[in-house]
């Protein structure tokens, strides 16, 4: 049954790899989530950075306003940056494979950054007009993205992580995996079989399941590496060697997202990746 399902959560993160936000409602751009990874920080040779390399990067909160973008964190003063960026020096900046042309903030923002990260970093924003397509092998030619690691969104059920919590004796929150959409009202893992579904208004195309890297181990709170939860997703969600949670998502229309909003599965398949949703 599927007409019990709903959106539980919205999440936004402004600045890859920094803290997100929770929101009720959110407009959905051509990029995605607007302002969802438009802003990241990027190393001296143009590298893209995160928590893999820089695990202080989660105590970095985010907050929008009207017309800001503020970061705040333990021992700073806010920094307040515009919405709406108009200038800076073009920066090739590069995420994984992808050569992404990005802008310069401030140098001011790449002190704040630098003096609390202890590392030499700039930020630097996506221009409204670049296009950065995602992989065409999941993809068609129209779809885009902002600075995600390559699709606008990433969705998860919220009984996927009662079901790890439970194998794992834990409580972690789904701050952990960084999710944009939860969903609720369905089993564990339900979203590896779903290819097409529908959350109010709005169509999605759920191509390839999330491999994880390292940044669930990252304590959201604290900043420290811990074992879980990548220890049991290694041996309960393990494919192909790399394991899996969540699902990589398209979304075919412009819009706006809302907790509550009704979620219709379309299209069902195979799970992917071929695992079997108990953790037993």
């Amino acid at each position: 049954m599927t007409s019990s399902l709903f959106l539980k959560q919205i999440f936004i993160y402004p600045v890859k790899s920094l803290a997100g936000i929770a929101v009720e409602q959110w407009q959905v751009d051509e990029k995605g989530l607007l302002y969802d990874r438009k802003w990241m920080l990027i190393d001296e040779e143009q590298q893209f950075l995160s928590q893999r390399r820089l695990p202080k990067m989660a105590l970095i909160k985010t907050a929008i306003t009207n017309k800001n973008l503020i970061l705040s964190a333990a021992g700073m003063n806010d920094l307040v940056l515009s919405l709406h960026p108009t200038d800076g020096e073009i920066i090739p900046s590069q995420i994984w494979h992808d050569n992404c042309a990005a802008r310069s903030v401030s140098n001011e923002a790449d002190e704040w950054l630098g003096d609390f990260l202890q590392t030499k970093c700039r930020l630097v924003y996506q221009p409204d007009d670049v296009i950065r397509p995602v992989d065409p092998h999941y993809a068609k030619p129209t779809d885009q993205a902002s600075f995600s690691d390559g699709f606008p969104f990433l969705i998860v059920s919220d009984a996927s992580l009662t079901a790890l919590n439970q194998a794992m004796n834990l409580e972690i929150t789904m701050a952990r995996f960084r999710p944009n959409l939860v969903i609720s009202g369905c089993g564990p893992h339900a979203e590896d079989t779903w290819r097409e579904i529908r959350i109010g208004e709005i169509d999605f195309r759920l191509p390839k399941p999330c491999g994880r890297c390292s940044v669930p181990g990252v304590n959201p709170e604290t900043a420290a590496v811990e074992k879980e939860p990548l220890a049991t997703l290694a041996r309960l969600r393990r494919w192909q060697n790399k394991t899996y949670f969540g699902q990589n998502a398209l979304h075919d229309s412009n819009g706006v997202l809302a907790i509550g909003d009704k979620v219709s599965v379309k299209l069902s398949g195979e799970p992917q990746p071929p695992l079997s949703p108990d953790f037993n």
